[in-house]
C-alpha cells in the first residue's frame, strides 16, 4: 500500500516521502480501516510517539497522522460493536504508525460510527480538535451555563470547535486570534473577539475559564484573567504558572468514542461545523506539512474516493 513515512528525526518534515509499505496487520482488540480521509497536526513530527514505541523503540519509518475517516475491512479478534464495511471515524494511537496511508490498524474502542450523510473529508476534520475542545471546556474546566470562557486561537481547528460547543452550552464566548480572524470567531458564535496583535488582552476583565492553545507568553498572562473558583486550560505545554485563586491543567485529548458519536450527531444536526481549508491527495501530503502560505482551516488528505 502507499503511505507517508518520515525516517530522520534531525531532518524532520524534510525526511517525509511517499512510500510503498506493506498491508498492516490487526492485532488483538484491532481493526484495519480502509482509509478516505485523514487529517495531521504539523507539530507532530515534534512529538516522541511518532519516533518511538510505547516502549522507547525506534519505530521508523513511521507513518504520521492520527485522525481518520474510512470503512473497515477487517475486525481483530476481541472487537466488539462493528462490523465489516461500516464507516467509520476516530483518533488513531500516538505511537504507532497513523493515518496517511491507504490501510491503518486502529484499536477498535478508538472509533465510532460515521452517520451515511457526513461526509469523510468533514469526519476527517472532527476528533483531535472536537475531542480535544469538549475535554478541555467539559472534562477540565466544567464550563456551566451563563458563565464566561476566552478560547484563544478562535479560528484555529481546535478553536473553533470549542467556541461553537461553548456558544451551544449558553456560555459568554470571547474569542482571540489574529485581526483577519475576526469574522470567523464571531460568526461561529463568538460574543466578543481581541485581535492579539493590536488590542490589550487584559481589557477584557476577568472571565470563568481561559481556554489557551497557544502558550508562552500569553498563557502566562492569559492566568490574572481567571476568576476566583475558575480554570485555565492550556494544550500548549505544562503549566508553570497558576491562577491566584484558581485551577491550572495541562492535558493531552484522549480518544472517546462516545464522544466522538455525539460530535458526528452536531454536525448532521448543523449544530457543528469544521473549518476545512486545504483538501490535498495523499500524493501532495508532503508539501501539506510545509505550506508556503499560511491556511485557513484545517488540511485534509483525501486518501480515497467516498
Amino acid at each position: 500500500m502507499q503511505a507517508i513515512t518520515v525516517q530522520d528525526r534531525e531532518a524532520g518534515a524534510g525526511s517525509l516521502a511517499l512510500a510503498e509499505l506493506p498491508h498492516p496487520h490487526a492485532a488483538e482488540n484491532d481493526v484495519i480501516v480502509k482509509v478516505h480521509a485523514a487529517g495531521f497536526t504539523p507539530g507532530e513530527l515534534d512529538w516522541p510517539g511518532t519516533w518511538t514505541d510505547r516502549a522507547g523503540r525506534d519505530r521508523t519509518p513511521s507513518v504520521p497522522g492520527h485522525e481518520l475517516s474510512g470503512v473497515l475491512t477487517e475486525l481483530g479478534y476481541g472487537t466488539t460493536g462493528l462490523t465489516i464495511g461500516q464507516r467509520v471515524y476516530g483518533l488513531t494511537d500516538w505511537a504507532r504508525n497513523g493515518t496517511l496511508a491507504e490501510y491503518t490498524a486502529v484499536e477498535a474502542r478508538n472509533l465510532a460510527p460515521l452517520p451515511a450523510d457526513v461526509d469523510h473529508v468533514t469526519a476527517a476534520a472532527l476528533p483531535i480538535s472536537g475531542l480535544t475542545a469538549w475535554q478541555a471546556l467539559f472534562g477540565h474546566a466544567d464550563l456551566q451555563t451563563g458563565q464566561s470562557v476566552l478560547i484563544h486561537g478562535a479560528a484555529g481547528g481546535v478553536g473553533s470547535i470549542a467556541v461553537q460547543l461553548a456558544r451551544a452550552a449558553g456560555a459568554q464566548v470571547i474569542g482571540t486570534g489574529r485581526a483577519d480572524d475576526r469574522d470567523t470567531a464571531l460568526g461561529l458564535g463568538a460574543h466578543a473577539f481581541v485581535d492579539l496583535q493590536a488590542e490589550k488582552l487584559e481589557d477584557i476583565g476577568g472571565v470563568d475559564v481561559v481556554f489557551d492553545v497557544i502558550g508562552g507568553e500569553i498563557l502566562e498572562r492569559s492566568t490574572a484573567l481567571v476568576r476566583p473558583g475558575g480554570t485555565l486550560v492550556t494544550i500548549a505545554e505544562p503549566v508553570t504558572v497558576h491562577p491566584r485563586d484558581g485551577r491550572a491543567v495541562f492535558f493531552v485529548v484522549e480518544p472517546d468514542r462516545v464522544r466522538l458519536s455525539d460530535l458526528a450527531q452536531r454536525v448532521r444536526d448543523g449544530r457543528l461545523k469544521p473549518i476545512i481549508g486545504d483538501v490535498r491527495p495523499l500524493t501532495e501530503a508532503v508539501a501539506a506539512f510545509t505550506p508556503d502560505k499560511r491556511t485557513h482551516g484545517k488540511t485534509i488528505i483525501r486518501v480515497a474516493e467516498d
